[in-house]
């Protein structure tokens, strides 16, 4: 069952009061510590926040929450998941052990192609049952929007089923689903050495059928040597434009290809994983405005050496966010507090830029206007901690200190 240890609260008009509020706003320091915070909830908005002692007059009589000191955040967003698929890969965890490569298993049929065979041959009603648990621990953390993509059809039908059940799983569950149609991740075997083929008759026409069902809030590609290039890519966020919506792209993952200065000339929403990223890339995606998604999971699952360049990104502007990338194969992580730990320790991240990059950053990451900061006309979506500190949140390992969700 969904977080059970926690209280989802619904409510017309409520006063938060005693907090110590992380705001998460844009050119705050220290993410935005309000100490002996207020904040009121209104019609499902922030209404007005600030301390104690600037509480107008107005809302002091209103029925009020004692948050006993603790830090109140906005709930978190995990901005790049797979979590909709069929099967798992615990063989290929056992290979890499013994040494074998991600690009390897993927060149002996394993990886993406793997997953592709059970998800086409799993139902609806399957892919939903079998994300729910791993959605559930996302939950129980405080998370209240989770991105999903498509990608492990790789035919016309199991991609549609696959945002069907990303779309359901927002339904039955009290959390925004954003999707993400990701037709272009990996060349499936009827295709060998066809992949322009693939876009033509597969991928574009799938994209094609996914808006029209309204299933498909962005578009993602795999610009990779084991995926496909940036004239293959470029085919794809074209149309994309021609139908009105935002592309994200995974990029410069095993090796520099170009994908995210491709990204940034779409005016990306994000580009993701970048650990082979140049200096090129960064400025290009400064200029762009286009965020960047780190994926420590991935990086730690496949052992890789070679970091994001953070310090580059830092100092050009570039936003950062940070997401799990769940998925059954090169990130089998549903915790997004460990994420925020692995982005300290592997990619040496502030736990300040893990915070931001679980709320505000990784918001902008969806295109999401009205969430990830605590401010007045923002989405009453907010997560109480047992911690007095931010830096709490991203310290400890395997612990979650959630307490309630007011939503």
């Amino acid at each position: 069952m969904y977080a059970h240890n926690v209280n989802v609260r619904v409510t017309e008009t409520i006063l938060l009061k005693n907090a110590q509020l992380a705001t998460c706003e844009q050119g705050a320091t220290a993410c935005g510590l309000v100490p002996d915070g207020c904040v009121v909830l209104e019609n499902g908005r922030i209404s007005w926040c600030g301390t104690s002692t600037e509480l107008p007059e107005a809302f002091r009589e209103l029925p009020a929450h004692d948050c006993a000191g603790r830090l109140l955040t906005p709930s978190f967003i995990d901005c790049h998941t797979h979590i909709v698929h069929g099967g798992h890969r615990a063989v290929e965890f056992e290979k890499r052990l013994q040494g074998a490569s991600y690009s390897e298993i993927a060149a002996a049929g394993g990886g993406i192609v793997s997953t592709m065979s059970a998800t086409r041959e799993a139902s609806v009603e399957n892919l939903i049952n079998t994300a729910l648990p791993r959605v559930d621990s996302l939950l129980a953390e405080g998370v209240s929007v989770i991105e999903i993509k498509s990608g492990y059809g790789l035919d016309m039908e199991t991609e549609l089923n696959m945002l069907r059940a990303a779309r359901e799983i927002g339904r039955i569950r009290p959390v925004v689903v954003k999707t993400s149609f990701l037709g272009a991740h990996a060349l499936p075997a009827e295709f060998k050495n066809k992949a322009d083929e693939y876009i033509d008759t597969v991928c574009i026409p799938a994209l094609e059928q996914a808006h029209d069902e309204r299933l498909v809030d962005a578009v993602d590609g795999f610009c990779e040597t084991i995926a496909f290039n940036v004239q293959q890519i470029e085919r794809v966020f074209i149309k994309a434009e021609l139908l009105g919506l935002p592309v994200k792209l995974h990029a410069e993952q095993l090796s520099l290809q170009g994908g995210a200065e491709l990204a940034a000339r779409y005016k990306a929403l994000s580009a993701d994983h970048l650990e082979y990223l140049d200096l090129d890339g960064v400025k290009a995606m400064a200029n762009a405005g286009t965020v960047a998604v780190l994926l420590p999971g991935a990086f730690y699952t496949l052992r890789e050496t070679q970091c994001p360049p953070v310090a580059a990104l830092r100092k050009y502007g570039v936003p950062i966010a940070i997401a799990t990338d769940c998925n059954p194969g090169s990130s089998p992580l549903s915790s997004l507090l460990l994420t925020m730990n692995m982005a300290c320790n592997l990619f040496q991240l502030t736990p300040e830029e893990a915070l931001i990059g679980v709320t505000r950053n990784a918001a902008v990451a969806l295109g999401i206007k009205d969430r990830g900061v605590i401010a007045a006309g923002m989405q009453a979506d907010l997560s109480l901690w047992a911690v007095e500190h931010p830096a709490e949140l991203s310290y400890r390992m395997g612990f979650n200190p959630l307490i309630e969700r007011f939503k």
